[in-house]
């Protein structure tokens, strides 16, 4: 079981390089939806002494929201606005999987560092669990493209959430419940919103909007 999920962790961080590397939008969000796949197994094989209604639960709805739905709003996004690719980011593919191998070895530094409740079933889980939140912040500021920086919004979300399996037995469901229902409403409104602002300037590059005037 624990040889499982450090699997899981190591694709995590994978997937995470893989999007420092994709100008693909739709490619993104499919990288997005297969990360949202594996962190929702993992508590299965973190926590497998308790397969409770809960341990359910949280699966189902991590598997159902950042799975399949978010990624579909997303792709309905991309297509409505007519873009397939991420040009001309702040920092380029080759410089942003480097900075993502420095990110990941900060990770591991830090994470050596900081204590670890009882019970921890996994030395990696904290590395990368950091090391996605820092990944998923590098990409909200380094893409012009609104669409990246909202997934990059999720992958820092991502991250959260695997330091949250951390205390999984200590945390009350409805608050992770309530952070996937957080999520999933973000998301949608974003959506709304890139599809007016393309409606209204022909163009998502969040660089343009510091040109407006009034």
């Amino acid at each position: 079981m624990d040889q499982i999920s450090q699997l899981l962790l190591v694709a995590t961080v994978f997937l995470g390089f893989a999007l420092l590397g994709s100008s693909s939008m739709s490619g993104c969000v499919n990288l997005l939806a297969l990360q949202g796949y594996c962190l929702s197994v993992l508590p299965f094989f973190l926590h497998h002494e308790e397969h409770s209604a809960r341990a359910v639960l949280l699966a189902a709805g991590m598997a159902f929201l950042k799975g399949w739905l978010v990624p579909r709003i997303l792709l309905h996004a991309i297509r409505e606005v007519r873009i397939a690719r991420e040009v001309e980011p702040l920092v380029g593919y080759v410089p942003s999987l480097l900075i993502g191998v420095v990110i990941v070895g900060l990770s591991v530094v830090l994470g050596q560092r900081l204590p670890l409740p009882p019970g921890n079933h996994s030395g990696l889980l904290v590395p990368i669990s950091l090391a996605t939140m820092m990944m998923g912040l590098f990409l909200t500021v380094s893409r012009l493209k609104a669409l990246t920086q909202v997934i990059g919004y999720l992958v820092f979300e991502n991250g959260i959430y695997l330091f949250g399996l951390l205390v999984f037995r200590e945390t009350p469901w409805l608050l992770e419940m309530g952070i996937l229902l957080d999520v999933f409403a973000a998301v949608f409104i974003l959506g709304i919103v890139i599809q007016h602002i393309s409606r209204q300037f022909d163009s998502i590059h969040t660089d343009k909007l510091t040109q407006l005037k009034e």
